[in-house]
Order: C-alpha cells, then structure tokens, then sequence
C-alpha cells in the first residue's frame, strides 16, 4: 500500500481511513548542531526514519499516514547557542497528547512516534505524552533510541554517547540532506569524544558543561552519506518493528 500523507488528504478521504490505520509523527527540534549542521538536523533524521518505516509497514500491508513532523520541543542542552528554540517540556507533552486525541478523534487509534531528538527534557516529555494516550485506550509505539533495545542496533559511536552532530548524525544527513551540510568546515572539524551520555549521567545540563564548546560531539569528518543510508534503514527498522510490537 502507498504512504499516506496526511496533511495532504482532504477530511473526507481521512474519514474513509481504516481504524487500524497508523499515524506516523516525527518529533525533532530546532537547536544547535555544530557549525557544519542545520539547527533542522534532528527534524530531518526523525523524518527519513519515519518515511522509512512508513514505507516498511506499509510493504506488509498496513495503511500508514505521515503526519506532519513536530519540530519545536525541550532543548535546554542547547540552550546557551543562538538559533536553539527551546519550548517547556510540559508544552511539548501537551502537544503530543493533542495531536494524538484528535487522530483518535478521527479514528485512527494508532500513532507511532519517530524521534531523532535525545535530550532528557524531550525524552521525558515523549515518554509521558505515550503513556497519557494508552491510558485513554490508544495504541501508541515509540522507540526510545536511548534505551534497549534499540541503542544496541545502531552505530559505535551513537552508543559511545559521543554523537551530537558527529558522525553518526552527520552521515544521516549527507544521505537525506547533502545541500544541508556546510562540507567544508565539516571536513575540517577535529573530534570531540565526550560522551553526553556520560556527562547526563553526572548531572551535566548543558553541552557546554559536557564539553561541546561548539555543540557536536564524536567525528564529524568520518561521516559518509554511505553510512547514513545505513542508519536510515537501521532507524526505520526500528520503527516498523516498535510498531509492530505493540500491535501483534
């Protein structure tokens, strides 16, 4: 079956939707990524895994709408650098129930959350908007990319927790995005092995207190449109198979 767009159908081919139909909504955020990436890096990512695994699911015969992606989140990490747009996490876990109450309100009961943005604020926020919508009945998959299973099947250095505009983002978006990538000071960029899941861990909240002067982390300059075609496919897998999990 094709991927649907969803903000592209008229409300009445909405109404004609199956009620097994899956939304699919990418979450990112507008902050920094380094000097070589766009402030739109994690909206980007969290779209190529959402098509991906739209795709995916929709091979095996399920009826799969893309929502349009929520881009404004939680990014307190990134705060403390110019173009960072940083909304509540209260803000952003309203958000999410919102859209997902009005897709069930249409009768879609199921929503599948694709999310490339990791900052704990945001995370939470994700994590108690999906438990509101399965305490109100709806059907809600969504891969924390932090957490097991899913860290363990993607890149070395995205499980080092060295990976905030490095390779393993950067490799991302030279396969979605090329135009995006400012590729002569990422070739230039030396690299930066603090790990932000580490630094978390300690009671860091800043990239800056993590040891990110310039907002990346990990290797930039290994990135390779190659390894991001990889990632993509890894990420969408993910996601076919979260949503899978919840509905089998």
């Amino acid at each position: 079956m094709p991927v649907l767009r969803f903000a592209d159908l008229t409300w009445e081919e909405v109404e004609r939707l199956e009620g097994d139909s899956i939304a699919v909504l990418p979450t990112g955020a507008i902050e920094a990524h380094g000097p070589h990436l766009p402030l739109s890096t994690d909206e980007i990512i969290a779209v190529a895994m959402a098509e991906d695994g739209a795709r995916r699911l929709a091979e095996t015969g399920s009826s799969v709408a893309l929502l349009p992606p929520l881009v404004y989140s939680a990014a307190p990490f990134a705060a403390g650098f110019p173009g960072t747009l940083s909304i509540r996490p209260e803000t952003v876990a309203n958000l999410v129930v919102d859209i997902g109450t009005s897709i069930a309100r249409a009768g879609i009961k199921r929503l599948a959350i694709a999310n490339a943005h990791l900052d704990p604020a945001h995370l939470g926020a994700l994590h108690r908007a999906a438990g509101r919508l399965r305490d109100a009945g709806q059907v809600v998959a969504f891969p924390d990319l932090t957490r097991k299973p899913w860290a363990s099947r993607l890149t070395d250095e995205f499980k080092s927790g060295a990976c905030h505009a490095g390779r393993f983002e950067g490799s991302v978006l030279m396969a979605a995005r090329p135009d995006a990538v400012r590729e002569s000071i990422r070739r230039e960029l030396a690299p930066n092995p603090a790990s932000l899941s580490v630094a978390i861990g300690a009671g860091h909240e800043s990239f800056e207190a993590a040891g990110g002067p310039r907002a990346y982390f990990g290797d930039p300059a290994a990135a390779s449109a190659e390894e991001g075609r990889a990632t993509i496919a890894a990420l969408g897998r993910i996601l076919a198979d979260a949503v899978r999990a919840q509905i089998d």
